[in-house]
């Protein structure tokens, strides 16, 4: 049996959870609303205020679907409680980022200022010049939106320039030795 899986997902008070035709999820909370389609293999059922997912049979897909229903169940009704966060982090110097509006602009080295879009349901937030806040109540979109800015200008291993989660680690890595 999977772990993850048996265990059943509890909802808060103040979370109305209806499951739809097919595996349609809806979930409605106090932050906003999240749908989503989930694999029509597994049974999704409500028992005693707690979501409780089982799987039909052994197979190996439904075995990998059994865990990944439950958490993906998970993160809606965490996002709908209190939402998801990402933390950047940009270093380097003449590196910095400006909100106006819902468009945020980096000064990243290039001979242009990139330029990117909020996309729907996601929010940064600015503090200083260099620390970019990404929220959002969908886990997947605030993870893709802040994995995106990274690629702007990823961290290099020699002076640790770049734009780097606030909890990731550089790998640093010597440079050139002198004339000897």
């Amino acid at each position: 049996m999977s772990r993850i899986g048996k265990l059943p997902v509890a909802v808060p008070a103040g979370v109305d959870v209806k499951i739809g035709e097919g595996n349609l999820l809806t979930v409605k909370g106090p932050m906003g609303t999240l749908e989503r389609k989930l694999s029509a293999d597994m049974h999704i059922a409500m028992e005693e205020g707690q979501i409780v997912v089982t799987r039909p049979s052994d197979l190996k897909k439904h075995k990998a679907l059994h865990g990944l229903t439950r958490t993906l169940i998970f993160n809606m009704v965490v996002g709908v409680t209190q939402g998801y966060a990402k933390v950047l982090e940009i270093n380097g110097v003449g590196y910095r980022a400006a909100k106006s509006g819902k468009k945020l602009t980096l000064t990243l080295g290039y001979s242009h200022p990139v330029e990117m879009e909020d996309p729907a349901g996601i929010e940064t937030i600015v503090e200083g010049t260099n620390k970019i806040t990404v929220k959002g109540i969908d886990k997947e979109k605030v993870g893709q939106f802040a994995a995106e800015i990274r690629t702007k200008r990823p961290p290099e291993p020699y002076k640790g320039k770049g734009i780097k989660y606030a909890d990731e680690k550089i790998r640093r890595k010597v440079g050139k030795t002198g004339k000897k």
